[in-house]
């Protein structure tokens, strides 16, 4: 597995959730100032230096339980709400909407295009504060500068490692069943027309060489699909044409967007949970987590200005729907973990955490509040 595949997930992850975000605030007609508040605070916390180092520091993913409570964290970051059902769908769009762009990928370097239109799209919303877009910008910098100069083999292996992360994950949403590139059992469907990677050629012909490298025949075969030439490359610069359109706001028109869990899916998590074995680090992973996200820098709100719901759900009634029929074992709730003496366990864990230089006051082991997020509020 690639050790640089985390920050990719976490910005593409986060600009889905954006785009999401910014369609029910826009359908719910929240106050055109109130949900420019709420897209300001998510991308600066989003996008916070200190943050950013963490995150761009070579590390294995975290489990999807432990990212999902990082998407928790950050779109609480202001004054907007969701409640646990509502959260859940969010999560779960998210995860689809990438899952999707990461398999159709033309070329394994593209999931860095995929990015920068992300990043290109979150900078549309913020047009009016410079202070934040620079911070986007400088995220945009990084990914250069880290993912810039590796190599095709690399990118491969960063691929397969957010594969894996998606692997049986099938849910159902509306958009992708509507315009029929998703099944009725959550599989996707892959296409089998339009431009080829850039650099390959149409398929369709197999050459063979001697020896000296010279073709000494050529076959020629009916491949079924309807390919064509990719005319340019994407741009990979600060502004310019990406061409691959992956990775851009599908939510930019306003309509509803519903998930249902596959009956499949719903049995393979069952057996997952049941198989597994508990994993010995998981703690230790969630004690990291919560010192990774004491650098996303949550600024309380200031000011006697009221917070709101946020509904994911067409109503209230499918909301509550909704918390009654999802499966328990594939709903995200707030993971326990003990105190943080447990870190001396892990010497090589505790100097990571180390680094994070977040200082802490000692904990009562019988406190009710050892929860992530409530540890993470106080940092």
């Amino acid at each position: 597995m690639s050790m640089r595949t985390l920050p990719l997930l976490f910005l593409n992850l986060g600009g889905e959730m954006l785009y999401i975000l910014d369609q029910r605030l826009r359908a719910q007609n929240i106050p055109v100032d109130k949900a420019q508040k709420v897209l300001n605070d998510i991308i600066s916390t989003m996008f916070s230096r200190k943050f950013m180092e963490e995150l761009f520091k070579p590390q294995e993913l975290y489990s999807k339980k432990a990212l999902r409570t990082v998407y928790d964290r950050l779109a609480h970051a202001s004054i907007m709400r969701l409640n646990q059902a509502s959260m859940d769908k969010l999560y779960d769009l998210m995860t689809m909407a990438f899952k999707y762009q990461v398999l159709l990928c033309p070329r394994p370097k593209d999931v860095l295009l995929v990015t920068f239109n992300h990043l290109d799209a979150i900078k549309e919303f913020i047009q009016d504060s410079p202070t934040i877009k620079h911070q986007v910008d400088e995220t945009f910098r990084q990914l250069t500068e880290t993912y810039g100069g590796l190599s095709a083999g690399e990118f491969q292996l960063i691929r397969q490692t957010l594969l894996i992360f998606f692997q049986d994950l099938h849910i159902r949403v509306s958009i992708f069943l509507k315009e029929r590139v998703q099944n009725s059992n959550g599989h996707f469907v892959l296409p089998v027309s339009g431009p080829v990677p850039w650099g390959t050629e149409v398929p369709g012909v197999i050459r063979m060489f001697n020896k000296k490298g010279e073709e000494i025949r050529k076959i020629e075969f009916k491949h079924g699909g309807n390919y064509v030439t990719a005319l340019r490359e994407g741009s990979f610069e600060l502004h310019g044409d990406r061409v691959l359109k992956l990775g851009t706001n599908m939510y930019s028109v306003n309509r509803s967007v519903e998930t249902h869990m596959s009956g499949a899916s719903k049995n393979l998590a069952s057996r997952t949970q049941e198989s597994i074995p508990p994993n010995p680090l998981a703690k230790e992973e969630l004690n990291l987590l919560a010192r990774l996200m004491g650098g996303m820098e949550i600024k309380k709100p200031s000011g006697p200005e009221p917070g709101f719901r946020l509904n994911l759900f067409t109503t209230d009634e499918e909301e509550e729907q909704a918390a009654l029929t999802r499966p328990e074992e594939l709903s995200y709730e707030v993971i326990n973990i003990q105190a943080t003496q447990d870190q001396q366990r892990n010497e090589e864990l505790a100097r990571i955490m180390g680094e994070f230089e977040i200082t802490e006051q000692p904990r009562s082991s019988a406190s009710k509040g050892d929860d992530l997020l409530a540890m993470m509020d106080e940092l």
